[in-house]
């Protein structure tokens, strides 16, 4: 099964154009599939609808959710389709499986006074230019890292980035954001890009350089964001997704057109986008309930 499930992967990478990030999930998950067919010495012509059932009742066991047992089930429901359409099997033994029911969890986010906590704990100007950034333009954390020099135009406030199948998109950015992005180009990244010339191989064309001189990762963005949450005194989680849901929170409580929130999110389907109005009605109750004498 190694060899199909290889195959299956460099089709979607190359035919469909997936997002590294989405090919990595989509191998975890057949992963887990080819060791349960190992355990029980299944080859793919002997597979049925019931060890495809058995196998998602065994993710269940583990201890996963609906939403990461479906989405385990579209990698395999794929995945076979795949080989029907190669002609390397006959039937597809998930055609008749129904997706478990997720429900739709309203995304958290922060608030006003909270991300302003956040932006203002970072001295380092490359941190503090990222997070400006970042919530300033709602990118993906993978968009933020890969972005080069290139891709900025501050004189026209936006930038330019690959998002979800190398699709580019346009975002403008804020006062904040370009303040910091000029500060940063002028007095921090042109020290260590200047390092890195110096050092062997030159310094990388990546907006935001790390300690090495090279692109930042998205880890280690992840490392810096929960050090200035806890110094911004933020509870709970903070990931840079988080920032993401802020960004468009705040736009919608403030009157922004959800299609202009869909493009720049750079979400594929508006129904993705629409979760964020049910976000925007609760802090809306939430104002009534605390401020209405007869709330």
């Amino acid at each position: 099964m190694r060899n199909h499930v290889a195959a299956y992967l460099n089709y979607v990478r190359v035919e469909r154009g997936l997002a590294p990030n989405t090919l990595a999930a989509y191998g975890r998950d057949l992963e887990k599939f080819a060791r349960f067919c190992r355990s029980r010495n299944l080859t793919l012509r002997r597979l049925g609808r019931q060890h495809v059932v058995d196998f998602l009742g065994q993710l269940y066991q583990q201890g996963l959710d609906s939403r990461s047992v479906a989405r385990t089930l579209v990698a395999v429901r794929n995945f076979f389709r795949f080989l029907r359409q190669e002609e390397e099997i006959r039937h597809d033994p998930t055609e008749h499986i129904e997706s478990p029911r997720v429900w739709k969890r309203l995304p958290k986010f922060l608030s006003l006074e909270g991300v302003e906590r956040l932006l203002a704990a970072p001295q380092d100007l490359r941190d503090k230019a990222m997070l400006e950034v970042l919530y300033a333009t709602g990118l993906r954390v993978s968009e933020l890292v890969h972005l080069k020099v290139s891709d900025v135009q501050l004189d026209a406030g936006y930038l330019r980035c690959l998002g979800k199948g190398n699709k580019e998109r346009v975002v403008p950015l804020g006062r904040k954001a370009i303040a910091a992005l000029e500060v940063y180009l002028r007095e921090g990244r042109s020290q260590r890009a200047r390092r890195g010339r110096r050092a062997k191989g030159g310094a990388s064309s990546h907006l935001f350089l790390s300690r090495r001189r090279r692109g930042m990762t998205r880890e280690n963005f992840w490392r810096l964001l929960r050090r200035y949450g806890r110094a911004a005194g933020l509870r709970g989680r903070l990931t840079p997704h988080l920032l993401r849901h802020s960004f468009a929170t705040h736009l919608l409580e403030r009157g922004a057109d959800l299609r202009a929130v869909q493009l720049l999110l750079g979400h594929a389907d508006i129904s993705t986008t629409q979760i964020y109005t049910h976000v925007a009605q609760e802090r809306l109750k939430q104002i009534y309930r605390a401020h209405h004498p007869r709330a």
